[in-house]
């Protein structure tokens, strides 16, 4: 399920931001970014995000930026010196060359040292980067669930489209016989009409008979309406596992693709293809719900 969740933190000695995307994926696959400093608390942020997450593809992204104060920033003397030394020696060796203040110096690499980025204090850091993301986690956990309010939604209007297709199903199941027998007897005049052959009707019992049975989905239809109540059900619940509700649209598939093999009838198969293509478009939801 995609989701986004943010947490912020700012004092007089650093700013934090953690960042935590997610994407759709049935498993659980984690990235995470952090300085190369906190790359031994990695094993730790992916423990953390377990807790809230079992499903989809996270993105955890943890920047820390120092807030360098007067104390900090000290200038490279020895380094400024060289080059100084070494800019008028220059000057002397090529004759009438100025030499420029010592002020341009200042903008060359290494002539400014800044003591923030030594003096760090990884454990102290550590503390505010585990607050930063467990709130990070949770408010991912609060938009993902506004998104799994709208899913459910989704989800029932699925299975109401099955549910009429299916009722239509049940009413058009005791015709598709009865419409066979009324073909069988239109053959059977027509034959007696053009020749003088006989009927044997116990034949013609049997062959009716056994179309009935093979076209019988009483019981399919039976187990199809129960997998729709358990669906309701599981819908309904406060926390629903998304691979139980997964293998119920995996049952529920069997069950359909069973009814258009046995019923031989184009209304049941349109039927069919509805309820198909509904629950398509749920199973595609159910393996982004953890």
């Amino acid at each position: 399920m995609t989701g986004f969740g943010e947490t912020r933190h700012q004092d007089d000695r650093m700013s934090v931001s953690v960042e935590v995307r997610t994407v759709n994926n049935r498993y659980l696959k984690l990235s995470i970014k952090c300085a190369d400093v906190y790359g031994a608390f990695e094993g730790e942020i992916e423990k953390i995000a377990r807790e809230y997450i079992s499903r989809g593809t996270v993105m955890v992204a943890v920047r820390v930026e120092r807030v360098a104060t007067a104390a900090d920033v000290r200038l490279n003397e020895m380094a400024l010196q060289t080059l100084s030394e070494q800019l008028q020696g220059l000057a002397a060796k090529m004759g009438d060359v100025a030499v420029g203040p010592l002020t341009d110096l200042l903008a060359l690499p290494n002539a400014v040292i800044d003591d923030s980025k030594r003096n760090i204090d990884i454990d102290a850091d550590w503390k505010i980067i585990q607050d930063c993301l467990h709130g990070a986690l949770k408010n991912l956990q609060l938009f993902r669930e506004e998104e799994g309010r709208s899913m459910r939604e989704d989800l029932l209007l699925q299975k109401e489209i099955i549910a009429t297709q299916l009722q239509k199903t049940r009413e058009r199941a005791p015709l598709v016989v009865s419409e066979y027998r009324e073909k069988i007897l239109d053959r059977v005049r027509k034959t007696l009409a053009e020749t003088d052959a006989k009927v044997d009707e116990s034949n013609l019992i049997r062959d009716v008979s056994i179309f009935s049975d093979r076209a019988d989905i009483n019981e399919e239809i039976a187990r199809l309406e129960c997998h729709l109540d358990q669906l309701a059900a599981f819908l309904n619940e406060k926390s629903s596992s998304g691979r139980k509700l997964e293998f119920l649209s995996q049952e529920m598939f069997r069950e359909i693709n069973t009814i258009g093999s046995k019923a031989n009838d184009v209304q049941i198969a349109h039927s069919v293809v509805e309820m198909k293509a509904a629950i398509e478009k749920m199973r595609e939801m159910l393996q982004n719900i953890e």
